[in-house]
């Protein structure tokens, strides 16, 4: 009896582990994706912002040698972005950005956002720590 209970546990355990292990690998580890020791400075125009899960991310178009280049940014998680006030209206195509971020290991023009400048208005959103901060400008829609 004892047999057949530690053979149920382990039976158990392994289809937890299962169940679980799609969810850790779809979330991938940001220093596993960006080199935090890779700063990139880029002005541009947003053509796309996607507010989504897990990470909103956009696209920013960045004039090099006459030709636009998009890039893509990745920001902090959807969740801790409501927190501090971002929502699907706060970027829009056409904001004149200046932003900061971690280069991809293997893209160039990918970066995960550490900071992120409207000049326009003011608004400035922050990675600190592990923890996202928003201050002035647009955020709720204008």
């Amino acid at each position: 009896m004892r047999r057949t209970s530690l053979h149920a546990t382990l039976l158990i355990a392994a289809m937890l582990c299962v169940l679980i292990q799609p969810r850790a690998v779809a979330h991938h580890s940001i220093s596993a994706v960006y080199d935090s020791s890779k700063r990139v400075t880029i002005e541009g125009v947003v053509s796309q912002w996607r507010f989504v899960n897990p990470h909103p991310y956009l696209t920013v178009d960045v004039v090099d040698s006459g030709r636009a280049q998009p890039y893509h940014l990745e920001l902090d998680n959807r969740g801790e972005l409501a927190a501090v006030g971002v929502t699907a209206e706060t970027l829009r195509p056409g904001d004149r950005l200046v932003v900061t971020g971690s280069q991809s290991r293997t893209e160039p023009r990918n970066l995960y956002v550490r900071k992120l400048v409207r000049p326009a208005d003011g608004f400035e959103y922050e990675q600190v720590g592990a923890s996202p901060v928003v201050r002035k400008g647009r955020t709720q829609g204008g």
